[in-house]
């Protein structure tokens, strides 16, 4: 895909966007505004679900598109009052993002008492993401001139949003497709949860007779004798159309490669400690630790505090290989960083509607407030003065160098593809070693360390999803200035709001029996990795010989060219019942893509079947994601939820899963449309 260019014998300033500059039309609008702000928080809300319990997020721009343009043409709403809605309304998912990979680390490294509480988390958790959101709009206001006009940033998931506004009939049946499968993934979820059917099933497999098995190491009676027998616990696939849905978007190459790790996490690693470790196995665990009489809660244990560990040597190697693939990108991000942070003051105040930013003036002094409120914030963690102004100086930064750099990479593979978690990742290791040259350390140099990495990561992502939403306003003929101050409004919302489903799922886990963050149905992988490394540079508190372990493995990894290490690392870091589900929506994509070449559709044909087949998937992980937080808040305010079946049948939950997969197959085949019907004007994948 590229970008609307001008045709060759004209300037390059001469391009028109959708809507021209000199056209008065309807756009920063009360109604706009409004349900953008409600789209803001309930799709922060539903990411941050998702990204709690499978580790990943989806990008909020297609959703947040389809449901602007069907409920503003109720009321004969302009394409720019569309546009105006969609960009309030995707800037939720990435605080959202941003707070889930950071946010539960205060609680799962013991920073935060673990009740989450609303007097001691609630302002901190509030002042990270309005900080770390509000920076990333100041950055990306300096940035977005040059980046959004470079014609060599295609901006894909750009292009496609706003084709989908364009789009109007087939914008009509986008918004039947997608409020359909959330009614189902809802309604299914549900069931799930009455106990209709069980959503997940495991068993405990043995490998061979514990303790009996053997293998003779060569010939003769006095040949050592090798012991082989070993057990584990498997997991059939999650019945989850929110997993299901995350696995047929990413396909089955990656959810493939998703599954593999939790298959070497469960069929090697896990069998191999319990014999070798025992009945010893409990003095290899730390203080505290669940002492599980049974072996399935034995091959838990071990996946929780042996394996786990070593997955998080992996993330580490996988995060840093992600970046190491993009330095030309991120070197260039930095260098157009630069330059635009010179020309900006520069810059007379544009005249053209479609050319008009935030003035300069306003953007520096917002960034002088906001660093005065950071050194102010990490004072509170660290407890010093210069902890405090070291944190904020790496942070502001770091905090616009990456905003640059995530900009950037959203320009050449969207949203949904930027490893912000990578760029955290970064930030708190140079801060956690700042902390510890200048002598903070203990609980407040790992607030200090986890409160810069909280803000980077907001940062980050707002900067990557905001450029994302300017594009398809330059490509439409939207305001900047206007496009700005919503996000503005969606940050405020967004901030202040979502430390609410925060708690209600954590909370709603520990009344469920669960832990909380970090418990096996509210994984939080990218939190607990945040958690560890903070501990164990600055607190000094990290298993690092399994670490170690990790990091080797992460490298043997690259060496045989898997694709994303990190995926894999992530896999055995998630239980076996969530990558396989992941794995299993892959295996449904894989199907719908055979049946759809078998077919011999043309290139519209497939470009339909590829819209539906997506808008499907996000259909499915927006309705269970929605139903799960209400039933999460029931369990928070610990009201009963039925229970249908006390013990439901096997068959029940495989039947739902076949269902789903009937859906998910033969719904979007079903929208191939005819073959001499005009293809739709871009994928939305």
């Amino acid at each position: 895909m590229s970008t609307p260019t001008a045709p060759p014998s004209e300037a390059p300033t001469a391009y028109q966007p959708y809507v021209p500059p000199h056209m008065a039309m309807s756009e920063f609008t009360l109604r706009a505004v409004l349900l953008g702000l409600v789209m803001t928080v309930v799709l922060g809300a539903a990411n941050a679900y998702l990204g709690l319990r499978a580790g990943v997020t989806i990008a909020a721009t297609y959703p947040a598109a389809v449901i602007s343009m069907a409920i503003l043409r109720l009321f004969r709403g302009s394409i720019l009052e569309e546009n105006m809605a969609r960009t309030v309304g995707s800037i939720g998912e990435s605080v959202a993002a941003g707070a889930i990979f950071t946010i539960p680390a205060f609680v799962i490294a013991g920073v935060w008492d673990r009740s989450f509480d609303f007097g001691t988390a609630y302002w901190k958790s509030t002042a990270m993401m309005a900080v770390g959101g509000t920076l990333g709009i100041l950055f990306v206001t300096l940035l977005r001139r040059v980046m959004v006009e470079d014609k060599e940033l295609p901006y894909p998931e750009s292009v496609a949003a706003a084709e989908i506004h364009k789009a109007g009939q087939r914008g009509a049946q986008a918004a039947k497709i997608l409020f359909y499968n959330m009614g189902i993934g809802s309604v299914v979820y549900l069931l799930g949860q009455f106990n209709l059917f069980s959503a997940s099933r495991d068993f405990v497999v043995h490998i061979g007779q514990l303790g009996r098995s053997a293998l003779r190491l060569g010939t003769g009676q006095n040949a050592p004798i090798l012991g082989v027998g070993g057990l584990t616990r498997f997991d059939l696939p999650a019945v989850s159309p929110a997993y299901l849905g995350v696995g047929y978007i990413i396909g089955p190459r990656l959810a493939a490669l998703n599954f593999s790790g939790g298959v070497v996490a469960w069929g090697l690693l896990v069998p191999l400690l319990i014999y070798f470790l025992g009945p010893q196995l409990q003095a290899y665990l730390p203080p505290g630790s669940p002492a599980e009489a049974s072996w399935g809660g034995m091959a838990n244990n071990v996946w929780r505090f042996i394996v786990r560990p070593i997955a998080v040597g992996g993330m580490m190697v996988g995060a840093g290989y992600t970046l190491f693939r993009m330095r030309k990108s991120l070197v260039l991000g930095m260098r157009r960083a630069v330059s635009d942070l010179k020309k900006s003051g520069h810059q007379a105040v544009a005249t053209n509607r479609t050319e008009r930013d935030l003035g300069a003036k306003t953007v520096f002094a917002g960034l002088a407030a906001t660093f005065l409120c950071m050194v102010a914030l990490y004072y509170y963690f660290s407890g010093t003065l210069s902890g405090g102004l070291v944190a904020a100086i790496v942070m502001i930064v770091l905090g616009f160098f990456f905003a640059a750099v995530s900009g950037n990479l959203v320009g050449l593979i969207g949203s949904s593809n930027n490893p912000v978690s990578g760029l955290t990742l970064s930030t708190l290791i140079i801060a956690a070693l700042l902390m510890v040259s200048i002598g903070v350390s203990g609980p407040s140099g790992v607030a200090a360390v986890l409160g810069v990495a909280a803000v980077v990561c907001v940062s980050s992502a707002v900067a990557g999803e905001m450029l994302q939403d300017l594009k398809v306003g330059h490509i439409l003929g939207g305001t900047p200035r206007s496009m700005q101050l919503g996000d503005f409004l969606g940050i405020a919302a967004a901030s202040a709001l979502l430390y609410f489903p925060l708690l209600v799922l954590h909370r709603g886990n520990i009344n469920a029996g669960g832990i909380g963050f970090g418990d096996r149905a509210l994984s939080a992988p990218q939190a607990g990795l945040m958690a560890m490394l903070s501990q164990g540079i600055v607190g000094g508190d990290m298993a690092w010989p399994l670490v170690v372990v990790g990091i080797f493995m992460g490298f043997a990894l690259i060496m045989v060219q898997v694709r994303s290490p990190m995926l894999f690392a992530v896999g055995m870091y998630l239980p076996l019942e969530t990558t396989f589900a992941i794995f299993m929506g892959g295996v449904f994509r894989w199907m719908t893509d055979a049946l759809r070449d078998r077919r011999g559709f043309n290139d519209a044909q497939k470009a339909r079947v590829e819209n539906a087949g997506v808008l499907t998937a996000s259909g499915l992980i927006a309705g269970e994601a929605l139903m799960g937080l209400v039933i999460a808040t029931f369990r928070f305010f610990e009201w009963p939820v039925p229970r249908i079946l006390d013990q439901p049948p096997l068959f029940l939950g495989l039947l739902f899963l076949v269902g789903l997969a009937a859906l998910m197959i033969k719904l979007p085949l079903a929208n191939a449309g005819r073959p001499d019907e005009p293809a739709p004007p871009t994928a939305i994948m």
